[in-house]
């Protein structure tokens, strides 16, 4: 249930382009997709609208065909769970923005969809959706965004928009987000190669690639060399 933060000092335009990617990339189906867009309540507004016309410029069709960058959800479930998080969505107080519909064609398309006006702790934004929704949620603080990022049960991955390091560290700090992947100014979704991937809370503990993956072809030892020629003993035991 991954969330991207933007705080009041972040370049929209990289924004933009991060959750287009993000919330609606493939669909909506990867584990990092981004399914919370938490602004500040000064961007909020320019952000949704920015992102409701790029939206309308997805090609949505066969994702084997040249040009199109929106395809099909896996399966006829699939859409169900979507239309049931559209209509919990719609009677918790959201606000369609863009999308909402499935479309009338051969598969499981769905439009992609941006919902506002619900609460942070509303049951449909807690529960973790594997479709094409984003839920923009307006925040006065950055303390605040961060507190609801954290509040969810699942912990993969999660993203902060800013210029200020002193955000930067404050959110890849111990109190910052909790989750396994902390990013900044990047989105939610991919995982670098070289960087360690995996969660924390109901998403599950470990890592792989990165320093991880090279760990389980090796075998590890303990190794403690004395070069003195004394023999210190553990707690300091003594024997005359």
């Amino acid at each position: 249930n991954n969330a991207i933060i933007v705080n009041d000092d972040a370049d929209l335009e990289m924004v933009v382009r991060s959750a287009v990617f993000a919330c609606a990339g493939t669909a909506g189906q990867r584990c990092t997709t981004g399914r919370r867009l938490i602004l500040h309540d000064s961007v909020h507004d320019t952000v949704v609208e920015k992102l409701k016309k790029a939206y309308a410029q997805l090609r949505i069709g066969d994702p084997l065909a040249d040009g199109v960058n929106y395809g099909p959800l896996h399966s006829k479930q699939g859409v169900e769970a979507y239309k049931q998080a559209i209509a919990d969505a719609v009677a918790e107080g959201g606000k369609i923005e863009y999308g909402g519909k499935v479309i009338e064609r051969e598969g499981n398309f769905v439009e992609p969809t941006i919902i506002s006006g619900l609460r942070h702790d509303s049951p449909v934004v807690h529960r973790e959706t594997f479709a094409p929704i984003v839920y923009t949620l307006k925040t006065k603080s950055l303390d605040e965004a961060i507190s609801w990022n954290n509040e969810v049960k699942q912990g993969l991955t999660s993203s902060l928009f800013t210029k200020d390091l002193a955000n930067v560290y404050k959110w890849i700090g111990p109190k910052g987000s909790d989750c396994g992947i902390v990013n900044v100014n990047i989105p939610t979704s991919g995982a670098e190669i070289g960087g360690a991937f995996g969660g924390e809370k109901h998403t599950g503990g470990g890592r792989e690639s990165g320093s991880d993956a090279w760990k389980q072809y090796m075998r590890r030892s303990t190794c403690t060399i004395n070069f003195s020629k004394e023999l210190p003993l553990a707690q300091g035991i003594k024997f005359e």
